[in-house]
């Protein structure tokens, strides 16, 4: 458990870097484009660089703009350029640990309920304010454990 808090620690670290970088807008036409057009390179110019011909580097750019390009081939553009290339994932809310926060509290919420349900039909129900702290309870549990269930 120790370890995968450490794994979770650093990797929050990291995307925290790239959350700066959230609105970043991608050039429609794709990177690869938009650099080669600002640096006034032709085609023929990035194909010798890149040690492809001219209509390799247009089909790299076509892919590029279509999605389907790999990131082995955005790394050579990088490389051919010196620069440094990088990709990673910003969560939409937060961190990591957020994330698996707000997935704890869902499922603590859904694994309360049924067991609410249960005790209201054997005329046993809890007040709400035991039912919620029940649900906070459980949820640090789970998020604690992290048992493999907690993204099914």
């Amino acid at each position: 458990m120790k370890k995968q808090t450490l794994i979770l620690e650093q990797i929050d670290r990291k995307l925290v870097i790239l959350k700066k970088i959230d609105d970043l807008t991608i050039p429609p036409s794709g990177w690869i484009y938009a650099i080669r057009q600002a640096l006034g390179m032709s085609l023929r110019q990035l194909g010798n660089k890149m040690k492809i011909t001219p209509q390799s580097v247009k089909d790299m750019e076509d892919r590029e703009k279509n999605g389907t390009i790999s990131l082995n081939v955005l790394k050579q553009f990088g490389q051919s350029l010196e620069m440094k290339f990088v990709y990673g994932f910003i969560p939409k809310h937060g961190s990591l640990e957020e994330l698996i926060e707000q997935r704890a509290f869902e499922l603590a919420k859904d694994i309360v309920s049924r067991t609410s349900q249960s005790m209201k039909l054997e005329d046993q129900e809890n007040n709400s304010s035991r039912i919620q702290k029940a649900i906070q309870e459980k949820a640090v549990e789970l998020k604690q454990v992290m048992p493999k269930y907690l993204w099914d």
